[in-house]
């Protein structure tokens, strides 16, 4: 054993994938609506990202201003997909939209950003996800 070379998985200690990641909440599943907008591959927002930029309730209507999470979730994959059209391919790509934040008071939209990075699904196949610029 004292040349042996380790396989790809005899390296990894743990592997924690887009699947588990989508099914325990880590990431939110948006492919739907994200084809309705043009795109192609499978997009997910972290959680992080979802809460910023697209969880909208009721209380938050009464409190702010009338919107909802359908709404914020078309504004962030249309914004997103102009983005990835200015982007020429590259692929982490920032995405600048309005948004009201949910904080109980601001009725007004303001500028904030999202990065949306293309990699590797469980599979090797392209996909996409849409994060707050901090995350990885």
């Amino acid at each position: 054993m004292k040349n042996h070379k380790p396989s790809t998985d005899e390296m990894f200690i743990h592997r924690y994938t887009r699947s588990q990641a989508l099914a325990d909440g880590a990431l939110v599943d948006v492919s739907q609506m994200a084809q309705e907008a043009g795109f192609r591959l499978h997009v997910a927002m972290t959680s992080a990202a979802w809460a910023d930029a697209v969880a909208w309730t009721d209380d938050d209507t009464r409190r702010q201003t009338p919107q909802d999470e359908s709404g914020r979730l078309w504004d962030v994959l249309w914004m997103g997909r102009i983005a990835a059209q200015r982007a020429g391919g590259n692929s982490v790509v920032t995405v600048r939209l309005h948004r009201v934040p949910r904080d109980g008071r601001d009725k007004l939209p303001r500028l904030t950003a999202l990065k949306m990075v293309m990699c590797h699904g469980d599979e090797g196949e392209p996909v996409l996800t849409i994060m707050l610029p901090a995350e990885d």
